[in-house]
């Protein structure tokens, strides 16, 4: 069970990283094709908006496996 555990905190921690990595203001999706449009207050919309609750769900995960972890491992 530990070991399981283990596996996926770590599969979920490397989900994670990589979701906040893609969400990065200074490089947002639309720099990815060049058509950036430098605004700072934007409303998230398609692939950043569903990216950011796949990070919200990822770090939910992420706690809750953390926390089961350690009452598993006592």
């Amino acid at each position: 069970m530990e070991r399981i555990l283990d596996i996926a905190l770590i599969v979920t921690s490397i989900a994670l990283v990589a979701s906040i990595l893609l969400q990065s203001k200074g490089a947002g999706l639309g720099g990815l094709s060049g058509t950036d449009m430098g605004g700072v207050f934007t409303a998230r919309r398609g692939i950043e908006k569903v990216l950011f609750w796949v990070t919200v769900i990822f770090s939910v995960v992420f706690f809750t496996l953390a926390i089961i972890t350690v009452v598993v491992k006592g």
